[in-house]
């Protein structure tokens, strides 16, 4: 593998991982890591990941979005992304990987990074919720379909990548 070969696999993985943080932030993320897939594949000549894998990663993308959208529209809480949460969800992420590393080996780097990210913005804001009076708090129904949410495209994001890097790998 050449030097710029391996530099672009290098920045194809951390693209990756950019897709699962933005995910969990609310933003397109299912749309970063299909993105991410597409350009690798025609960089490469698609020659390890085909239409067929292009194709379902583009329908897993949608559905990922379209969920995360009507969740929105149905009253899930939203936390206000702050300097403090991003800083939290990343000692998270390094956390759930030194956890779930030794256990999991590749699949516990993929899922350590989601569940420590996740823990992390959950912590910030619960700890943001019990700071709010009564009246401003967040229902505990609005904090269940965030929760459910993120946890559905946070799976589906580590779905994709799972799909892509199998077919990368093999």
């Amino acid at each position: 593998m050449s030097t710029f070969a391996a530099i672009g696999f290098a920045v194809f993985i951390l693209l990756l991982f950019v897709g699962i943080y933005l995910s969990l932030f609310g933003l397109p993320g299912t749309v970063i890591i299909f993105a991410d897939v597409l350009v690798y594949a025609a960089v490469t000549g698609f020659d390890r990941i085909g239409f067929k894998i292009i194709l379902a990663l583009l329908f897993l993308s949608m559905i990922a979005e379209i969920m995360d959208f009507l969740l929105d529209m149905t009253g899930a809480l939203s936390p206000l992304p702050s300097k403090i949460m991003f800083g939290v969800s990343v000692i998270g992420a390094a956390a759930g990987i030194l956890i779930l590393t030794p256990f999991f080996q590749g699949l516990g780097i993929l899922g350590g990074f989601f569940l420590g990210c996740f823990a992390g913005i959950l912590l910030v804001e619960f700890i943001r919720q019990s700071k709010l009076q009564a009246p401003f708090k967040a229902s505990n129904r609005a904090i269940l379909v965030m929760i459910g949410g993120k946890m559905i495209k946070g799976c589906i994001s580590l779905a994709m990548i799972a799909l892509s890097l199998a077919n990368v790998y093999s």
